[in-house]
C-alpha cells in the first residue's frame, strides 16, 4: 500500500510552556478531502505550520508526499499548493503580477487566467492587491496556491468561499 499524502505522528508542540498540540497522529490518504477542526487557539494553524516544515516538532514527526518538508522544502512546495492563515503581498503589486510572479516558482504551473475567471477575479487583475477586500484577498491567496498545480493543496482560514 503506498504512503498516504500526508502522515503525521504523535505530533507535539508548545510554546511557553503551552502545549498547543499534544501527541497528535493522523493520515490523509491520496484523493481524500479532510478538514482539521477546531476553535480559536487549538492548534490547527500550528499543527499546519510542522507539517509544512514552518515550525519545528518538539516531538513526532509529520511527512507529506513521503518527505519531511524542513528537509526536502523545494521538492516540497514544488508539489504543494499553499494558502496560508495571513498572507503578506508586496505594498504595489497587482493581481496579475502576483499570479505570474507565483507561477515563476513552479516548473509547469497552471492557467492563472483560467483560476481568476473560476474564482471571480478576472475583473480585478489590473488592481492592487492592496486594494482588494477581505474576501478578495483569500480568494487570491487560494489561486495562488492553485497555481501550483499541486499534488496537495492546503488552505487556512477561508471562512466564505464558493467556487462554482
Amino acid at each position: 500500500m503506498d504512503e498516504p499524502s500526508i502522515r503525521v505522528t504523535n505530533l507535539t508542540k508548545s510554546f511557553g510552556g503551552r502545549k498547543v498540540v499534544d501527541d497528535l497522529s493522523f493520515d490523509v490518504e491520496k484523493g481524500q478531502v479532510f478538514a482539521l477542526l477546531g476553535h480559536n487557539g487549538a492548534g490547527k494553524s500550528t499543527t499546519i505550520d510542522l507539517i509544512l516544515g514552518l515550525k519545528t516538532p518538539d516531538t513526532g514527526s509529520a511527512r507529506i508526499l513521503g518527505m519531511n518538508a524542513g528537509k526536502h522544502r523545494k521538492q516540497v512546495f514544488e508539489r504543494v499548493g499553499v494558502q496560508l492563515q495571513h498572507t503578506q503581498y508586496q505594498s504595489s503589486i497587482t493581481v496579475e503580477e502576483a499570479c505570474i510572479e507565483y507561477a515563476s516558482l513552479y516548473p509547469c504551473p497552471g492557467d492563472y487566467h483560467t483560476l481568476l475567471e473560476q474564482f471571480g477575479l478576472t475583473a480585478l487583475k489590473k488592481s492592487l492587491v492592496a486594494k482588494l477586500s477581505g474576501g478578495e484577498r483569500q480568494k487570491l491567496s487560494v489561486v495562488l496556491a492553485l497555481i501550483a498545480i499541486a499534488v496537495i493543496c492546503i488552505t487556512i482560514a477561508v471562512k466564505t468561499f464558493r467556487w462554482e
